[in-house]
């Protein structure tokens, strides 16, 4: 008899660059011993400078694409990145919702690391009222989460767990604000229910941070198909990061912003 492989849905845009997104997130659930799979809700033109051109997917071929992988195969996970537009929004959560899907790390990518814009007007609404509700957690980093509460960005811990609070509010069951774009150290804290999580790091002395939450966040959600609660899996998802951003420079990719490593462990085997 076969092994069981967790076996993990993407839904997210394309990254022909090949360090965030779908393409991304592929190499992360590789990485980590998971079957990847992908539903592509955009056609990007990016590299590690930047994002030149977002190509939004029809609303009825995303959701074919996630009916089509529900049908036929069991998924352990599913990580939803870059949705593009309220239509597409609406039409993977339908689709999540008809299939049951479990275990969701949503990370609503409405900024790209070299900050453009990845969302269109409407989005924000869309997301919180329809995925929200389906999420096991939510990713947002300090930028994403003042987009959806409407404030400016958190500026120290305190705030980070005040607006993880208000997302909760708004229908988030757990919410992981990530707070590298704090100065200092970075610090990750985990607001679920009445608790609250810090997760602390080591800054990497690396530019190469394209992808970095795309990698998070698909890391978590490989964890969750594997059995482990959501505490250790995003210990365990951070410790995987850290090693990727640690060898980020390795890859000496483009010419601006390269992507984390993240097959850096079976590549050095």
């Amino acid at each position: 008899m076969a092994a069981h492989i967790p076996k993990l849905l993407s839904i997210a845009g394309s990254d022909p660059s090949g360090g965030a997104g779908v393409q991304g997130d592929l190499k992360t659930f590789s990485a980590l011993r998971c079957y990847g799979m992908a539903a592509i809700t955009a056609l990007t033109a990016q590299n590690t400078k930047g994002v030149s051109l977002v190509h939004p997917v029809p609303p009825a071929v995303v959701a074919a694409q996630i009916d089509a992988i529900f049908a036929d195969i069991e998924v352990d996970a599913v990580k939803i990145g870059m949705l593009a537009e309220p239509a597409i929004a609406q039409a993977a959560a339908d689709s999540l919702a008809r299939a049951g899907a479990r275990r969701i790390v949503f990370d609503p990518v409405l900024v790209a690391t070299s900050g453009d814009s990845l969302s269109s007007t409407g989005l924000i609404e869309t997301a919180i009222a329809r995925l929200f509700p389906l999420a096991a957690l939510v990713t947002p980093n300090l930028p994403e989460a003042a987009a959806l509460l409407g404030a400016p960005a958190a500026s120290a811990p305190g705030e980070m767990v005040e607006q993880g609070r208000a997302l909760l509010a708004r229908g988030a069951r757990a919410v992981l604000m990530k707070g590298g774009h704090l100065p200092g150290e970075p610090l990750d804290i985990l607001v679920e229910g009445e608790s609250v999580q810090e997760f602390h790091g080591a800054r990497a002395p690396t530019r190469n941070l394209h992808g970095t939450g795309c990698a998070l966040s698909a890391a978590i959600a490989a964890h969750l198909a594997q059995g482990a609660e959501l505490v250790p899996a995003i210990r365990a998802a951070k410790d995987f990061l850290a090693r990727a951003l640690g060898a980020a420079d390795t890859l000496a990719l483009g010419g601006g912003r390269g992507p984390p490593h993240v097959l850096h462990d079976l590549w050095k085997r």
